[in-house]
């Protein structure tokens, strides 16, 4: 009596072991012969262990009288592996195929969709700074903090409007602009407030996001307490080296807040951070946030270009 058995164990542990080492090592690589003769091979041998298997079940659990003819056995088994697994796996790829296209479509919607609202909400920006040369010009000269503040905003304007059109820019233009802006926010906030910053960034032409981290800074300095009699500090620190970047930045809190609750009024908050951070560094970012009873942290781990 021929014995039909244990067919779904083998054709299970050939699935898994193609798609999840044979396919990445070869076929995503181009390598087809080495896929072809892995993928032929694994399921032989599968064939094999599985008309030996059938044989000794057959004469020691179901004690066969008639034994079957051993090349027909492992012919039908290596038939019957085959086909199943090749059509297991080849539906497990066309449903990632379109999975993978329905991404790039939505990933192509989503771009197509920031270039509309940024050439909506661009203004012409000539326009602006003669604004601004404008007011600046009507400040009293005596009021050097109202210019200065003036000047540090038309800066971080022009960074905004000019410096930001690609998706990607230098490091080091990057650290320019948080320095202006911690310079800028610290104009606006109390003199009681320590504002505590450590920059370091190793030797390689590095490229980032712009505008990642002045969503995080931005954060700590809407959320630093206020104390009249005790510490309120923010501290910030970048470092870059070795294609790896961390940044750090805690603030004192003057009350305990839910996590969640901590993104800015302005739309450009944790969400749309971590959005953009999904799409640029998929994989190869670490985002966290930790409240303490008096303090506040982020922080962010990317891998650099």
């Amino acid at each position: 009596m021929t014995v039909e058995f244990c067919y779904l164990v083998f054709i299970t542990a050939d699935y898994y072991i193609i798609t999840y080492y044979i396919l990445p090592a070869f076929l995503k690589k181009k390598r087809y012969a080495l896929f072809a003769l892995c993928t032929i091979g694994l399921i032989a041998f599968s064939a094999l262990l599985r008309a030996l298997v059938s044989v000794q079940m057959n004469i020691h659990v179901f004690k066969g009288h008639v034994q079957p003819v051993f090349s027909t056995l492992y012919f039908n088994s290596l038939l019957n592996i085959f086909i199943w697994v090749e059509l297991i796996v080849m539906g497990k790829m066309i449903v990632d195929r379109i999975y993978n296209q329905q991404k790039l479509a939505l990933m192509e919607q989503e771009r197509i969709k920031h270039e509309l609202d940024f050439l909506k909400a661009q203004i012409n920006p000539h326009a602006l700074f003669n604004s601004l040369n404008t007011i600046y010009g009507h400040i009293d000269k005596n009021n050097q903090t109202a210019r200065n503040i003036l000047l540090k905003f038309s800066g971080l304007l022009r960074y905004q409007l000019y410096d930001c059109n690609e998706e990607k820019i230098s490091l080091e233009k990057e650290v320019e602009f948080i320095r202006n802006y911690i310079s800028f926010q610290q104009i606006r906030k109390e003199k009681n407030l320590e504002v505590a910053v450590d920059i370091q960034i190793g030797e390689g032409n590095y490229t980032i996001a712009p505008l990642l981290l002045v969503i995080l800074i931005e954060n700590a300095f809407k959320f630093v307490s206020s104390f009249a009699d005790k510490e309120n500090k923010i501290e910030i620190r970048l470092c870059a080296a070795d294609k790896v970047f961390n940044f750090y930045v805690s603030n004192t809190t003057q009350h305990r807040q839910p996590l969640p609750s901590l993104i800015t009024d302005s739309g450009i908050g944790l969400t749309n951070l971590k959005r953009r951070l999904e799409l640029l560094y998929q994989g190869k970012y670490t985002l966290e946030f930790n409240q303490e009873t008096d303090r506040y942290e982020a922080s962010l781990k990317l891998e650099l270009e």
